[in-house]
């Protein structure tokens, strides 16, 4: 899998808890990724959050980290409750403020009533999450009918691990392509993203997490795989030869009345 600032990422490890990995590296996603210092967020994620869920009366969002997803949605007229399992991500999200509320959860054990939400918003989460069927489950619970989820992925087809751009200069004529790993294969990879930080990913099929989310009756309603924008490319050299290729898919889903 291309790692989350575009580079290659080194030979998966194994054997380390996934939320051991967030806590221990949670002052780097804030350092990195948070308070308009990532172009992706800025340009793109941010914006597509927002215009998916604006004005909202009351939105769920799952895996909040530091809470710049939340914060978004509630400058945008959305009443907002976030929850994260890392208690170092929460406390820098309520240090933050900005009016959303946060509680410490996980997404396969929401503390809420039925019917609790009019919206919900899960940002590059579920490649982290294991137990996917029940954490979809209890999305679809918290949802009143025809509420509205957002349902953003790392690309699963095109970030599957040992997937990235070649640039192939020892063949005669040379070739550049996307090479795309294991698809089909379902596989937890902890990958090296950055120096010294470590990410676990679950790598699905895009039509398993389809299959699973019309399962608990929410249905795709248009679906989005934006290029990557131009800031993350002026910072990502390395990448601008692959701007056709997108990092990012979109899910907008509706839960069935």
């Amino acid at each position: 899998m291309t790692g989350i600032d575009g580079l290659s990422s080194n030979e998966p490890r194994t054997g380390i808890e996934d939320a051991e990995l967030w806590d221990s590296h949670a002052d780097w996603w804030q350092r990195e990724f948070t308070d308009g210092v990532d172009p992706e967020y800025t340009e793109q994620i941010l914006p597509i959050v927002e215009a998916g869920l604006a004005g909202t009366a009351r939105v769920l969002d799952i895996g909040t980290g530091e809470g710049q997803v939340a914060r978004r949605l509630q400058e945008a007229g959305c009443s907002v409750v976030g929850i994260d399992p890392i208690r170092a991500q929460l406390d820098t999200a309520t240090r933050r403020g900005g009016g959303p509320h946060y509680l410490r959860a996980t997404a396969a054990g929401l503390p809420f009533a039925d019917a609790s939400f009019e919206g919900a918003v899960a940002c590059l989460v579920f490649e982290h999450i294991d137990p996917l069927d029940s954490a979809l489950g209890e999305l679809a619970r918290i949802l009143v009918p025809g509420g509205r989820l957002l349902f953003l992925l790392n690309h699963p087809l095109l970030q599957t691990p040992g997937s990235g751009w070649i640039d192939d200069q020892i063949i005669d004529p040379p070739e550049q392509y996307w090479r795309i790993g294991p698809y089909l294969t379902e596989a937890s990879t902890v990958e090296e993203v950055h120096k010294d930080v470590f990410v676990r990913f679950v790598h699905r099929p895009l039509s398993r997490y389809v299959n699973s989310l019309a399962a608990v009756g929410l249905t795709v309603t248009k679906m989005d795989e934006p290029a990557p924008p131009p800031g993350f490319l002026a910072r990502a050299e390395q990448y601008r030869d692959a701007a056709t290729i997108p990092r990012l898919l979109v899910l907008h889903l509706t839960k069935s009345t």
